[in-house]
């Protein structure tokens, strides 16, 4: 099986079109950049199918590489028939490949092994054979000075017998099928720790039964992290009966030989000792790394709409960490996001210096001309907003409430300190919150997507898989919306397609140097930033107000000539295009055509003409929650009240609705009828109207319904 075929098991395309896409991988092109300048020659595959194309090459890659160690391996042992060759050569199932490779894979001497040193396998052939009338008298042939009796000589051939039962590639095939249709996961409570702090959040695992095929991710996975802390214990079991009695009709041949007994205490050996442990910890671990892609898509899934939220834009931002007794951190913040002043108020109790506050506030919002204030949505937040809102300004400021997730992750790293050293971990908070607000994508980009709190269980996931697939998003992200290089922090300039770490450092560091960048063709001033580099990025990072009007567009500039031929033709320049839909309109994109820009891309270009730059994000709403909900006691059964989501999982949505914690909207409950995903019906940061159907205070769990 060749790569491209293997790739078309998953991916619908065209052979020529995933040659192409290789092609280019190859060439260190990425994703980004094919999937938007490279349409014409992949027929027009977006982004996901051009990741999966390369995580199927690299899966090909890593089964070729393993099934070259297998036929080495076996091929050294002098064991290598052109039977198993052959069948080592045509698979490509993992699975199988350890399955083949198993009887030459001993890593410790087996029990097996100790029998064939004492000479027992001819026997333990006799008894497979099934042709022999007593096996006891023929075991008295094979006693020496490690084998003492015929009992010992016949367990130690029932040894060598139950190994190769393990080896039988059908059984172990079709018990794993068995395995993966009828395994039950059954847990029970630890009794010693079933009253131990933390141990609640577990109860209904104390004692759960369910076949692991219906067990959906974040059951599963709140199963292995109760087990990993010690709560409960389970195991993964199928009928044993059942499965020995399958084992049996297919060794079993001859029930009337005098083999068939000793054959029936090797089948229940193998299968307890060998097959079962084995078979069920595949069976998990198959379960597990599903039920890991499933979070992990939800997870993906939630950042990619929480980068992409609504950014307010260049505003004069005052941001504040709200607080009672340490008091509200408030920064105010410059259009580019940079700080102008800080100061910390105490409008809360014990010191309900309010008046003071306000004033302190008034006089901040003149004096620095704010547009917006921005609250963190943390302890005191509801307070604070009640705070601001009785201020009377001398102008209209919009206020808005944004998540402070991850915020003390990003004022405690080492980015928050080489942006801001002279300054403590409260303030690099507040002008988190404050950045948050003008561009979600900007900022949070600086700080681990898993702190970010947009998942479920994260931290039991696959953790290699995790980073890859948010990375990824993030790259996607950044890439969608464009990066003004002369205000990009380092962070948000690493995720651009081509740059990387390394390089996002020296274009901030030739900015500081030489001053913001006049057009594209200065970033190959860049140090180490070559022309393969510059290909993969130019068109990624825009430059308002530049020398070239269309370094602010997503043209690329390869193909700037043809713009210009373009506006030429028409007796126009450049600039008379950029938005001018009437001339726009008279441009014939089939008479463009070149080897090197196809009609997909020439298409691209005039709509970019259109909209240059245009942001694929919407416009900051301020939302407002209910005046009268300030905490848990103020909830009450069938009201109704405006909430915002704030994290999406298989089973349902968690909705804020002002108070510290959470509600959930169970699946059931977003709308009528059935719902096969979450993301069909809510997305992350929409506004909502919710019903309460539940409180329960002991519990902390709210709830909710969007069946209102």
């Amino acid at each position: 099986m060749t790569n491209i075929q293997f790739i078309k098991k998953v991916v619908t395309t065209s052979d020529k079109n995933i040659q192409a896409t290789l092609q280019l991988l190859s060439e260190d092109c990425t994703i980004p950049f094919i999937s938007r300048y490279r349409k014409d020659f992949t027929g027009n595959l977006d982004e996901v199918q051009i990741e999966n194309i390369a995580k199927l090459s690299k899966q090909y890659e890593e089964i070729v590489k393993r099934k070259d160690s297998i036929l080495k391996s076996i091929e050294e042992q002098n064991a290598l028939s052109p039977e198993l060759k052959s069948k080592i050569e045509n698979s490509f199932d993992l699975q199988e490949l350890e399955d083949l490779y198993l009887p030459y894979k001993k890593t410790r001497k087996t029990k097996a092994d100790t029998a064939r040193e004492n000479g027992l396998e001819p026997l333990a052939k006799i008894i497979m054979a099934q042709n022999a009338d007593d096996v006891e008298f023929l075991a008295s042939k094979y006693l020496n000075d490690k084998v003492v009796n015929e009992d010992d000589a016949l367990q130690g051939a029932r040894d060598i017998v139950a190994e190769w039962i393990n080896e039988n590639i059908y059984i172990r095939k079709s018990l794993r099928r068995m395995f993966q249709r009828q395994a039950d996961i059954t847990t029970k409570v630890v009794k010693a720790k079933k009253d131990e702090e933390g141990a609640q959040k577990f109860i209904q695992y104390f004692e759960w039964s369910e076949p692991i095929s219906k067990a959906p991710s974040h059951r599963l996975l709140a199963i292995l992290r109760a087990e990993n802390e010690g709560f409960i214990k389970f195991k993964l079991e199928i009928d044993k009966e059942e499965a020995v009695n399958f084992i049996e009709e297919n060794i079993i041949k001859n029930r009337k030989s005098d083999s068939a007994s000793h054959l029936e205490l090797a089948i229940k050996d193998s299968y307890k000792r060998l097959l079962e442990p084995a078979i069920s910890n595949e069976t998990l671990q198959e379960a597990k790394t599903k039920a890991d892609a499933k979070a992990i898509d939800v997870f993906a899934g939630n950042l990619g709409q929480l980068l992409l939220a609504p950014p307010l834009g260049e505003k004069r931002i005052l941001a504040i960490d709200p607080g009672y007794k340490s008091g509200c951190k408030v920064v105010c913040l410059d259009e580019k996001g940079d700080l102008l002043y800080n100061e910390t108020i105490y409008p809360h109790a014990p010191q309900n210096e309010s008046g003071m506050a306000m004033k302190k506030i008034r006089s901040m919002v003149n004096a620095y001309g704010i547009e917006a204030i921005s609250i963190g949505n943390g302890t005191a937040s509801r307070e604070t907003e009640f705070f601001i809102k009785k201020i009377a300004f001398d102008k209209p400021v919009q206020v808005f409430v944004v998540s402070e997730a991850g915020a003390s992750v990003y004022s405690a790293s080492k980015i928050a300190r080489e942006e801001f050293p002279s300054y403590d971990v409260t303030v690099r908070g507040s002008v988190s919150i404050g950045r948050r607000l003008a561009d979600p994508l900007a900022e949070l980009v600086k700080i681990d997507a898993k702190s970010i709190g947009v998942g479920q269980y994260q931290h039991d996931v696959d953790q290699t898989k995790l980073k890859e697939e948010l990375d990824t998003v993030v790259v996607r992200c950044v890439n969608s919306v464009g990066v003004n290089i002369n205000t990009a922090s380092k962070s948000l300039l690493s995720y651009v397609s081509g740059i990387g770490e390394k390089m996002a450092e020296n274009i901030v560091n030739y900015r500081s140097e030489n001053g913001p960048f006049e057009d594209r063709k200065q970033l190959k001033k860049v140090p180490r930033l070559g022309e393969k580099a510059f290909q993969q990025a130019a068109a990624f990072i825009r430059i308002k107000d530049g020398k070239n009007p269309l370094d602010n567009s997503a043209v690329h500039p390869e193909a700037y000539k043809i713009v210009e031929k373009m506006a030429k033709e028409l007796k126009a320049s450049v600039s008379d295009l950029i938005a001018n839909k009437d001339l726009i309109s008279q441009i014939q994109p089939e008479k463009y055509v070149s080897e090197e820009i196809g009609i997909l891309g020439l298409k691209d270009i005039l709509k970019e003409l259109e909209k240059p730059g245009l942001d694929p994000r919407k416009s900051a709403k301020v939302f407002e929650f209910d005046p009268n909900v300030r905490s848990m006691k103020d909830l009450k059964e069938g009201m109704i009240l405006p909430g915002i989501v704030n994290n999406i999982t298989a089973f349902g949505c968690f909705v804020d609705v002002g108070i510290k914690e959470s509600g959930l909207v169970h699946i059931s409950q977003l709308k009528e009828g059935y719902v096969s995903d979450v993301n069909e019906v809510v997305k992350l940061h929409q506004h909502v109207q919710v019903k309460v159907v539940e409180v329960d205070e002991a519990r902390k769990r709210i709830q909710l319904s969007m069946i209102l």
